[in-house]
């Protein structure tokens, strides 16, 4: 069994095939997908897809640093509205992103900060999103971190130092398809890091793995990530599915 700690099945690429991307999943053996919120927008897709398939699809609650605008409070209060109203898994997704915009900078800090406290208060995992911000994404974190915080960095592209810095800050790396790039340095990073503090995530429909990449990207290529990362330990894909997995039951307690 695997899990898709990092899926957006809500978007718009698969309107088409929905159903049939999610059963894909669940036939190669990704029994569970956790779903990362944008904004306001993305909460009743989200939901819906969360109520069609609960026993596969986990909804989380958060506000996507690249969302954080002007009216970034209104949204706060939304994400804080619906944490009162339904069982979300974690508060994701979150973070910083300078990578694209830098303009509402000191709003994102705030709000990352802001529902580091809110999983805090519900006994959530986080979920970070930490594109060019890796340093100050960890610097949070540990200011943060009162024994009780747990979670993700999403889509790890950092260096080795970084990646002991999550460790011992008792966060796990999210891998996905970019550890199958030809050019990517994960695989010497994680080679040196144990298979104890990774979990496997997809990002669908972005960065999808080889032979898939440039293509849409679907939970259902988990066992394609699984395979390399396998590789790269020297461990049967199993191995790697029952750890990651167990993992992953860990940050989410479910």
């Amino acid at each position: 069994m695997y899990i898709d700690t990092h899926t957006h099945l809500y978007d718009e690429q698969f309107n088409t095939d929905e159903h049939e991307m999610i059963q894909r999943a669940i036939d190669a053996g990704v029994n569970k997908m956790y779903m990362p919120n944008c904004d306001s927008a993305t909460i009743q897709p989200m939901l819906r897809i969360a109520d069609a398939w609960p026993s596969h699809c986990f909804p989380m609650m958060g506000l996507h640093p690249c969302y954080v605008k002007e009216n970034y409070e209104d949204e706060l209060n939304t994400v804080k509205h619906w944490l009162t109203q339904r069982k979300f898994y974690a508060i994701g997704e979150i973070g910083l992103d300078y990578y694209w915009d830098i303009t509402f900078k000191e709003q994102q800090i705030d709000t990352f900060k802001k529902q580091i406290d809110l999983a805090l208060q519900y006994d959530l995992p986080i979920v970070i999103h930490s594109r060019e911000s890796i340093d100050d994404c960890i610097a949070i974190v540990k200011e943060k971190q009162n024994g009780h915080l747990r979670g993700i960095f999403h889509c790890f592209s950092g260096n080795l130092v970084q990646a002991r810095e999550i460790t011992d800050a008792g966060l796990y790396l999210g891998i996905g398809g970019v550890i199958t790039y030809k050019k990517s340095t994960l695989p010497d990073i994680i080679k040196e890091i144990s298979p104890e503090y990774l979990v496997l995530e997809t990002d669908a429909p972005y960065l999808a793995p080889v032979p898939y990449r440039g293509k849409r990207n679907e939970s259902g290529y988990i066992p394609v990530i699984a395979g390399k990362i396998a590789d790269i330990y020297g461990i049967t894909v199993e191995e790697l599915a029952v750890i990651s997995s167990k993992n992953a039951g860990k940050i989410f307690n479910n």
